[in-house]
């Protein structure tokens, strides 16, 4: 399953296997808090984006740069 979210006024695809509006949820409040609250690694990885890809519980934000890639926890 293949939906949208806006991240700095960028649109950035989201891959899923199960067609969860939850976990979709989850992903969205979790990427807000880390906007304003995150530390520089993950405000990097924000800011070059290409997709994310939710697996079980955790969101795997890909980046431009391989190594500024990294797996988020949506519980």
């Amino acid at each position: 399953m293949k939906m949208f979210i806006t991240i700095h006024n960028k649109t950035v695809p989201v891959y899923s296997d199960e067609k969860n509006r939850k976990k979709f949820n989850l992903l969205k409040s979790a990427l807000e808090a880390k906007v304003v609250k995150g530390r520089t690694a993950i405000k990097k990885c924000l800011d070059s984006i290409i997709s994310i890809e939710i697996v079980g519980c955790e969101a795997i934000l890909h980046s431009l740069n391989e190594r500024d890639s990294l797996a988020l926890s949506l519980y």
